[in-house]
Order: C-alpha cells, then structure tokens, then sequence
C-alpha cells in the first residue's frame, strides 16, 4: 500500500485547510510533541477519579492504534467525568488543532489554563498561536507576552518572540491596507477540484497549474494531482483547460510545476511510493524529487530525474526556473517523523557541462528557522516572491518579497501587506512577466471549489522590475527550413547571461524574456552552422508586444560567412573591450567543435577618415581577435587575418545605423 504525498508539499490556501496528511501524522505530532507526563505516567495524573482515568488510559490506547473517532471519544467522556482533569483537555485541544478547529482547540487550551497554567505551560504559546492565526492580537499579544517570561527552551522562546513581533507588526499594517482585488479565472479554469500553484509562459498567453483530482485506484485517500493546462483566445479569455498528457500519471502525484519562459520546459515535482520508487523505470533520490520535460512541438518528452545534487535524500518541491534557463530555485525539505520540517528555499545553477551545480540556500533575510514555501524567481533575475511564517506576519504563512542587492546578496523580506495576506495561510503566488498581475490560490467564498485560482493587480510598490520578451525564429539561411539551436542573450554592461532558450526543432520558434533598458547581445549556435551574431537595445519599460527576430544560420560551407556584430572597439582603436568576450568565447567553442575548420577573419570599417588609416586599422582590428582566439589554445594555421578597409560595404555610409553597419569583423569559412 502506498503513503499518499502530495507533491506541493502542503495545499495551499488562505484560510487554515490542512494537507491531506494531516491524520496520519496526528499520531506522531501528539506523541512527540506533548510532555512525557501526559502520556507516559499511569497513575501520577492531575485526577484521582479512576473512571476517568480508565477513560483516559483508553483513549490513548486508541490514539497509539490510530483509532482517531475512538481516541477522541474517550478523552471526551474522560474530561467530562472530571472537570479538572488535565491531560484529556490537553490532547482533545492537540486534535482539535490538528483537525484546524481552531475554536475548539482554543476553548480547550482555555479551559487547561483556568485550571493550571502551570501544569503545561506550552498550552498558553499555543493558545497564542491560534488566538494570533484568528486575527485576535491583542489577546494573542498577552499570551506571548506572558508565556515569554516562564519559558527557557530556545526554539519555543524564540517562536514566542516571533508571535509577539507579528502582533506588533499585524496591528500597524492592518491600518494601512493595499489595493487589492482579487477577481476568479473562472470555470475554464476552476472546478469543483482544488486548483493551486500556477505557473505561466512569458508572453501571458499559457496557463499551467496543478489540481487535485480523485483517483480511485489509489489505496486509502482516493486522490492524486495532475497538470492542466489552459490557452488564452483571440480575446484574451482563457480556453478549457485540459490534462497535460505525457507527464501526468494515473497513479502518482505530479505538481507545483515551473515553465521556462517560452514554455517548452517543465521542471516539477514527482513522488516515491512507500518503497522509494516512483513508478515503472523512473528512479529518485528521496520521498519528492524533481523532474523535467521537454516539448517539442506540441508533444512533452518522458521526464527524466535531475537526479543529484539537486534532489537528495529530503523532500524537494516547488521549483522556480529564472528566465536565464539556468538558475533554479527550490523549497527542499527534511523529512521527519512528525511530518516535513525546515523547509527553505535553495538554488543551484546548470553549467556549461550540463550538470548542476551543488545547491546553495538562501541566507539569513529569506531562510528562517521556521517554514518557507511557494518560491517564484520573477523573470527580471532580481525580484524573489516567496511564503514564509518566519517574517512579520499576519498569522500562518504570508508571501513576501525581497530583491537581489548589487553584491549579489537578497535584500530583507517585505511583507506584501494586507488584505493580501491575512492571519490564515496565503501562498502560491505567480506574478506575470509584466509585473502587474498576480495569481494566487484561494478557498475564498464564492469560488466554484475548495481552492480556485485568481488574478489581481498587483500594486506598484510590490511589483519586480520591468521586463520585455523576445519572439524569435532560427532557420537555415539557405533552405529557410527550421533549425533546433541554443539561443543566448548576454548583458552587454556585465557581460553576464541574461537568459538562453532552445528553438523548437519542428518550428524554429523561440521565447525569451529579459530585463528592460539594457543592451543584449544575441548568439545562436546548431550544429553544422556558423553561429548568428547581433546586439539589440531593449526600451526602458515594458511594452505589449514582443521584439520579433529572424535568425538565419549559414551552413559551414566554404565561403558562408557572418558578421560578429558584439565585438568592440574604441574608436580609432584595436584593443578588444572586455564587452566583445562573450561573442569571443563562442568563436572559440565553435573552432574546437569543428576541429578541421579554417576561417578568415575580416576587418571592415565606415568611410570616415582616410583611406589608408582606414586600412590599417582593419587590418590591426583583424589581427587582434585572431591573437585572442590563438591565446584561448587554437591553432594559428587555421585562422588567417585581413583587413578591407572601407572597400566592402554592406550598408549606405551616408547615416550612423548604415556607417555602424559597415564596422565590422567577419568570419569566413574557408
């Protein structure tokens, strides 16, 4: 029989819905979390009334079978035979939290206190907790304030400590509320099902989100989740979402998915079985892994494990890929026996070699020592949305922000402020590519199910940086038949990769986002071909339609040439700048995947200035990207250098775009 785990880790919500989990852990949660005293020491209870005490005795007896109905029963019937009878109060107050009645849970842990409050101290920071999760600060801020004062156990001080400053923080921020409101996808997209973590395409216009569907077959809980996926119409309304094929199992949980931004990747979250296998010939590493998938066309590829040292023995969930194709950012967290703790956000980053590199976690201003979820790296590389109960708060878990800082650091996490967050649990936030909208999920009322999925402006202050996308198609410059290549664009300020794409094989088509108010330059390389070199300025802001590009690549032919349009020189000068090396680093990638290839290396320039002056300096330019590419280790007798002056060119020289045109360093195949 298998253990159900859902590969969202926890279902999110903005109220207090617990996962589907939440029973079989119950057992665990009471027996490792209640003081020894409750359940370990027959005949030193807080009652001599022996009825009670039988009731008692039995109601543990039934927890330790798991016989949940029985155990609460018994507890009840113990409590009532004595009303000052401590320990039953304590765990029907456990259950009922557990269960998330939390006004229950509160009138018992009430009840505990009038009676003895020193009895089980640990009742007042829980009664505090749920007096907080209920949006009642005050009592809540008493509670933690006096429970600080008994308690010497670190982690509990320190959860008090954060309790009282979410009070302080909940009271101010609720007098300053942010626009908000949130408006349902509606029933192309939301069902009598939960619907929760929705990722989208850069160009808005591909919806993929997971969905807890019932399954039969599946032993126990009857339950498993899937993709689905929804397209936009002409009109810009969303289309009937339908079930990903390929990647969605009968009966295994595959969810909390991230997209490339072109939408033909998918990096998610898959789930072991009790015996740590995932199904047929897929193999993992822990309880939840993560796995990737490729479309081509319109068809997903089987997915394949990322295998180590992404995912580990722990629970790895919730990705989020940066729109550089490179970078991905994950919650993993430890497993342990009363359920997933230490849950944070890490990242590593695929290299050139194609494997990933050990995954780092975030420091101090993300990461806490309590929980964070739902992370998304926005497609502008430096705004981080994320939920965390470990931040100021509202109560339960709320999304924050933080942006990546010139050192590279995250700067501090700001609370998204309320009604967006509340005192109940909110996360699985996606905000666009524009930054102006947000979607999240929610059991708010007047939904069609138990979680929907909803969009909402996003107000200024909270919202990333400005971006744009790029629409593009790579074809054979000959044939003009579609060619599948490695699209790149590098920041031509830092020399840093932007963000990098893979044309569709079948189409030639490709999608990129990036960061606006920069200069790129463009590479695309395939196999067989000269690579495509050009640099483009991306407008500050962000604009509704995307720069469309036609990429041409020439065969290596003899006589096939390209201009490489990102090498730079000062003006009147030979000596490279450091903006020319990463069109550099790909001239020399290219000779050494070609080993038996010969190139000619020509200079060109505008007509301003003399003839002769002219000459030289091509010749000079020439010269130095062919002493470049000898130093990086290839062999001199297959590069040859010449310079052509103004005599060749490809533009008119009578304006600065047909003068920039003409200057120029060229590769020919010889």
């Amino acid at each position: 029989m298998m253990t159900w785990r859902a590969a969202s880790a926890y279902t999110p919500t903005t109220r207090s819905v617990r996962p589907a989990e939440a029973l079989i852990l119950l057992g665990f949660v009471i027996a490792t979390c209640l003081p020894q005293l409750v359940l370990a020491q027959p005949g030193a209870y807080s009652s001599q009334d022996k009825g009670a005490i039988k009731r008692y005795e039995s109601g543990s007896e039934c927890m330790r079978l798991r016989k949940w109905d029985c155990a609460e029963s018994e507890f009840a019937k113990a409590a009532e035979a004595d009303p000052r009878f401590l320990e039953p109060r304590i765990m029907l107050a456990e259950i009922a939290e557990q269960k998330g009645e939390d006004a229950v849970a509160m009138a018992r842990y009430r009840e505990v206190m009038a009676i003895n409050p020193r009895f089980f101290p640990v009742a007042q920071l829980h009664l505090a907790d749920l007096e907080f999760k209920a949006g009642d600060y005050a009592a809540a801020k008493k509670n933690y304030t006096s429970y600080m004062t008994e308690e010497e156990e670190p982690q509990r001080k320190a959860r008090a400590e954060l309790g009282l400053r979410n009070c302080e923080f909940a009271a101010r921020a609720m007098e300053q509320p942010v626009p908000f409101e949130p408006k349902n996808l509606g029933p192309q997209v939301n069902s009598a099902d939960p619907e929760y973590y929705p990722c989208i395409t850069a160009d808005d216009a591909t919806l993929m989100y997971t969905r807890r569907v019932k399954a039969p077959e599946i032993p126990v809980y009857g339950m498993q989740e899937d993709f689905y996926v929804s397209r936009r119409d002409l009109e810009g309304n969303w289309k009937q979402s339908i079930p990903l094929p390929v990647v969605n199992t009968r009966a295994f949980n595959e969810g909390a998915g991230t997209l490339s931004p072109d939408g033909r990747f998918l990096i998610f979250t898959k789930c072991a079985l009790e015996d740590g296998t995932y199904g047929g010939s897929l193999s993992g590493e822990g309880s939840c892994d993560l796995f990737i998938s490729r479309r081509i066309g319109d068809r997903w590829g089987v997915p394949q494990n990322l295998g180590t040292p992404v995912n580990s023995g722990h629970w790895e969930t919730q990705p989020s890929l940066a729109s550089d194709g490179r970078t991905l950012y994950y919650i993993r967290g430890a497993v342990a026996r009363d359920g997933i703790k230490s849950m944070d956000i890490w990242t590593t980053t695929l290299g050139d070699d194609e494997s990933w590199s050990k995954p780092v976690k975030l420091g101090a201003t993300v990461n806490t020592p309590f929980q964070e979820e739902s992370v998304q790296i926005h497609p502008d590389g430096h705004t981080l949305y994320f939920s965390s109960n470990g931040h100021p708060g509202f109560g339960g878990l709320d999304i924050f922000m933080s942006r990546r800082q010139e050192n590279g650091e995250w700067g501090p996490a700001l609370n998204l402020g309320y009604p967006i967050n509340t005192s109940g649990d909110e996360n699985s936030i996606l905000v666009d590519a524009s930054g102006k909208v947000a979607y999240f999920a929610s059991d708010r009322p007047g939904g069609l199910g138990e979680l929907d999925l909803y969009s909402f402006e996003l107000y200024a202050e909270a919202r990333p940086l400005a971006v744009t996308y790029i629409r593009g198609q790579v074809y054979d410059a000959g044939t003009k038949a579609p060619v599948e290549a490695e699209v790149q664009l590098y920041d031509l300020g830092t020399g840093v990769l932007a963000t990098g794409a893979y044309s569709d094989p079948r189409t030639g088509e490709f999608l990129v986002c990036l960061p606006a108010g920069r200069r790129y330059a463009l590479n695309a390389a395939a196999a067989g071909y000269l690579f495509h070199s050009a640099n483009y300025d991306v407008a500050e802001g962000v604009t509704k339609e995307p720069l469309t590009l036609d990429v041409p690549l020439s065969a290596l032919t003899p006589g096939s040439s390209i201009a490489l349009r990102n090498i730079f020189f000062n003006t009147a000068s030979y000596e490279l700048l450091p903006a020319s090396h990463a069109e550099l680093d790909k001239l020399v990638q290219l000779l050494r995947s070609n080993p038996t290839l010969r190139i000619e290396l020509g200079g060109h320039t505008d007509n301003v200035g003399a003839d002769a002056a002219n000459l030289t300096l091509s010749d000079q330019r020439a010269k130095a990207v062919r002493d470049h590419v000898i130093e990086k280790g290839i062999d001199g007798g297959r590069i040859t250098s010449k310079g052509y002056g103004e005599t060749k060119p490809v533009a008119t020289n009578d304006t600065e775009e047909g003068r920039a045109l003409n200057r120029r360093t060229e590769v020919t195949v010889l």
